[in-house]
């Protein structure tokens, strides 16, 4: 019989045939990306390790250094002028054919909020150590915030040329701090400044850099015999660690087997990426040693965004968790993570998940229920930028067109969907501006509202009683940044008053109130009655609201309306007019008698009977309670222990070694305006300290 072939089959066939090409190369394409953040505690060589790796992968033509303000991530003057991060940047590289969208972030508390945002769009990060001082403060801030969003890392131990820096107990710090399972594949040659090397475990080599072209090549040498020993015991801990992640390379360790490169590479990358492991390198970035073997473990052991599991948000018209796979042609899943205004336009940072975006597009705000045009599309070099005409998947780009859209909203096209937002961080200290001359007022405000836009944890209030602006942040050097870059970027001179605390206000006892509100409108008399009962709550725990309303109850309906009333009263305090927090709300009743303005009765009816009550239940002032951490040499110790325990400080844990003391205490805010010059005077200069927020509470006898 003569098969007869239908020309429709074949086109579909060959459909079929190329769709699953460009799937493939898609697929190739997002597998070279590897989308990583550089976090560290502040001081730990981590704009330095950034900058090595763009000189390394051909991304710049000269070193830049902190200490000499010309570094290319920290572009900002008072960046320069500080030598400190400030702002998170980002930028593009390529190593070993590998795409690295990479982004420095601030290690100074302070600017908590640049990582915070980072690490949510991000798939890996490096987390750098000072090979002296190990786990620090925000060292731990930083690896617990990519704990919260399960991002796979790499740590590298940097500065091991340093005076009193040890690898090892570096690495025993991760166990005992994190709980985390550090797997190290090199050991450091030489220590201190006779550091000149590392050992790759894998390969079982010695490194050395060429100091005679700033670290760009190495040489590979045998194992020092002095070292062999070593280098041998800390071989077998990693592949008995590794053997722990892989049966088939734990069959080849018992059975005393060769184990190819490959296979612990491989081990190593699921390990990773599963959370299950965490490979460690050293080096010393100032000193060009180390930083190429972290090029190449970035590409090899962090993942790719195929590797992550698709993003998940919520569908606001259903409510139901729903998915979005990495691919083009899925409907568009993207993240605004950061705003930044310059030269007077907006730039929007945003990670694509999924989709296309292209230059005309119009793209719709899930969070504002907006639409909004793309008029420029950018690829970002810290603060410069390359125009490009569309990003895909797994871009991270800035965008100039979305007028409305600010940190944490959701943009889609056709399939909305609301993905997870970013924690804002409540700021914790305020002061008082205005400007010296009084043609400058309009202006002032208008610069400080378009820098709130860009900080969510910079936030702006008129107190109409004093004719005051008041300015909050996260510390005395979020603040004293932003009115540097008032005065410097804006031209406006201004007068600053003292730093002052942000309160909060509480409840310590229960109480039940019952309250009627009443309004003549239109010449009909409308009422709105609720009762209600607060209680304390947990600390941390916020405004929790119940109700014991059945759904026949004709007020039903209306819960939100009550609930709004609650939660706006709760924003202006009963003691000073700050927020009240970690109050439980039980909703026991409410009637009206106008249907048409039941909203509005009974809103103010639960605004006035929740005030009432808080009045009525022992209403007490919170004070941020600061985690801190000061490193003393011990003849300084007892005069610095004096010195915070006047400052009503609960010291938690001391750490002693022969020559220093690590303090950890929980500090009032309200005591430690000043401590920076104090703890200095106490220890002739030789003490530091870092400080963070911790909670809110209350302070007996403070």
């Amino acid at each position: 019989m003569k098969r007869i072939f239908n020309p429709i089959n074949i086109d579909f066939y060959r459909v079929i045939v190329l769709y699953l090409k460009v799937m493939k190369k898609e697929a190739l394409r997002l597998r070279k990306i590897r989308n990583i953040g550089i976090a560290a505690h502040i001081d730990a060589g981590k704009t330095t390790v950034t900058e090595r790796i763009l000189y390394y992968a051909g991304k710049t033509h000269r070193i830049g250094e902190v200490h000499e303000g010309t570094t290319i991530m920290d572009y900002l003057p008072q960046e320069q002028e500080r030598g400190i991060t400030i702002t998170s940047a980002v930028t593009t590289l390529y190593w070993e054919n590998q795409e690295i969208q990479l982004i420095d972030t601030p290690g100074h508390v302070d600017f908590t909020i640049e990582v915070e945002r980072s690490l949510r769009v991000l798939d890996g990060m490096v987390a750098v150590f000072c090979g002296v001082g190990g786990v620090e403060p925000q060292s731990e801030t930083v690896w617990h915030q990519a704990d919260k969003y399960r991002v796979p890392r790499i740590a590298f131990i940097n500065k091991l040329d340093r005076v009193g820096s040890d690898f090892f107990h570096v690495v025993d710090m991760l166990v005992e701090k994190f709980g985390a399972n550090p797997i190290p594949l090199q050991i450091p040659l030489g220590r201190e400044d006779g550091f000149f090397g590392v050992i790759d475990l894998i390969t079982m080599k010695g490194l050395v850099w060429n100091e005679d072209d700033l670290g760009a090549t190495f040489n590979q040498i045998s194992i020092p015999k002095d070292y062999e020993q070593i280098a041998r015991s800390q071989r077998e801990k990693m592949l008995e660690k590794c053997s722990l992640l892989n049966d088939h390379l734990m069959e080849l360790y018992l059975d005393g087997k060769e184990i190819d490169e490959a296979l612990i590479h491989d081990t190593i990358r699921q390990g990773t990426i599963a959370l299950k492991c965490v490979p460690v390198l050293c080096g010393t970035a100032l000193r060009n040693k180390g930083i190429q073997p972290l090029l190449n473990s970035i590409v090899r052991y962090l993942p790719s965004p195929l590797d992550v599991p698709p993003v998940q948000g919520t569908n606001p018209q259903t409510g139901q968790i729903e998915l979005r796979e990495a691919r083009d042609d899925e409907d568009l899943a993207a993240l605004a993570f950061k705003i930044v205004l310059d030269e007077g336009r907006k730039l929007t940072y945003i990670r694509i998940y999924s989709g296309v975006m292209k230059v005309g597009d119009e793209v719709y705000n899930v969070n504002l229920g907006k639409k909004e045009k793309i008029s420029r599309i950018f690829r970002m070099h810290a603060n410069h930028r390359d125009r490009i005409e569309e990003a895909r998947t797994g871009a991270i780009v800035g965008i100039v067109g979305l007028k409305e859209t600010t940190t944490g909203q959701t943009l889609t096209k056709t399939k909305p969907l609301l993905l997870e937002p970013i924690e804002i961080y409540q700021p914790v200290i305020s002061i008082a501006v205005e400007p010296k001359r009084n043609v400058d007022q309009d202006k002032l405000l208008l610069v400080l509202q378009r820098i709130s836009d860009e900080d969510p944890t910079f936030v702006l209030k008129t107190d109409e009683d004093a004719y005051q602006t008041v300015v909050s942040g996260m510390g005395e050097l979020h603040l004293d940044v932003i009115v540097r870059r008032i005065k410097d970027e804006f031209g406006i001179d201004l007068l600053v008053g003292k730093p002052q605390v942000v309160y909060k206000e509480s409840i310590e006892d229960e109480a039940s109130i019952e309250h009627t509100f009443e309004k003549t409108i239109n010449n009909v008399t409308c009422k709105g009655w609720v009762s209600l009962t607060v209680q304390p709550n947990t600390r941390g725990a916020g405004i929790h609201i119940t109700n014991s309303l059945s759904e026949e109850n004709p007020v039903y309906p209306y819960l939100t309306a009550i609930e709004e009333g609650v939660l706006e009263a709760s924003n202006i305090g009963i003691l000073k007019g700050f927020p009240v927090t970690d109050v439980r709300v039980s909703i026991h009743d409410a009637t009206f008698n106008n249907p048409e303005f039941a909203r509005l009765t009974l809103k103010m009816a639960a605004y006035e009977a929740f005030r009432n009550a808080c009045q009525s239940a022992k209403p007490i002032l919170l004070v941020p309670v600061m985690s801190l951490t000061v490193t003393v040499p011990n003849e300084f110790l007892g005069d610095i222990i004096g010195d915070l325990n006047a400052r009503k400080s609960q010291v938690t844990n001391l750490t002693t070694n022969d020559k220093i003391t690590i303090i950890q205490a929980n500090a009032p805010l309200t005591k430690m305006f000043g401590y920076s010059t104090d703890v200095r005077s106490l220890s002739q200069g030789r003490a530091s300290f870092t400080m963070y927020f911790s909670r809110y509470d209350k302070i007996e006898n403070g």
